[in-house]
């Protein structure tokens, strides 16, 4: 999808302003628990992408190297654990009660992030492609792929 560099800007702005109010607020709830990660943590120039980009970006790091998933796959497992927010964070779960909330896209804990994080990728785990690169990795090792991942994984 073209954006134009000014609807971009647009877009960061606003952004910018919704997670500074969601820090002030201290934390904001959204559906299923989850809640918007703080903003420091979050900043990434990638997340003025979409997700079909995100996605598509996604595969193309996961063909260099091996990992298998498909479009579909990666859509409904992200749309399941973020509804496509790349700064969601899990603030209830039993991975949170340890100190240790799944976050961004995938809803990746910490330690499988750094453990199944793919070279040529950010280090930031709500950065959407490493995010989701990340989760396919895990995902393959465990499942086989993505396309078998149907619930919280």
């Amino acid at each position: 999808m073209q954006i134009s560099a000014m609807s971009k800007l647009n877009r960061v702005a606003k952004a910018k302003k919704i997670s500074l109010g969601c820090a002030a607020a201290s934390v904001a709830v959204v559906a299923g628990g989850v809640a918007m990660a703080p903003t420091a943590s979050a900043a990434t120039t990638a997340q003025s992408g979409s997700v079909n980009t995100w996605i598509n970006e996604s595969l193309q790091v996961m063909r260099a190297n091996g990992i298998p998933g498909t479009y579909n796959g990666i859509y409904k497992n992200l749309m399941r654990e973020s509804s496509g927010n790349p700064n969601a964070i899990n603030g209830w779960d039993s991975n949170a009660a340890k100190g240790i909330p799944s976050k961004g896209l995938m809803q990746v804990i910490d330690p499988t992030f750094k453990a199944y994080h793919v070279p040529g990728t950010s280090w930031n785990i709500y950065d959407p492609v490493a995010n989701i690169t990340a989760a396919c990795n895990y995902a393959a090792h465990v499942y086989g792929t993505i396309d078998n991942v149907n619930s919280a994984y």
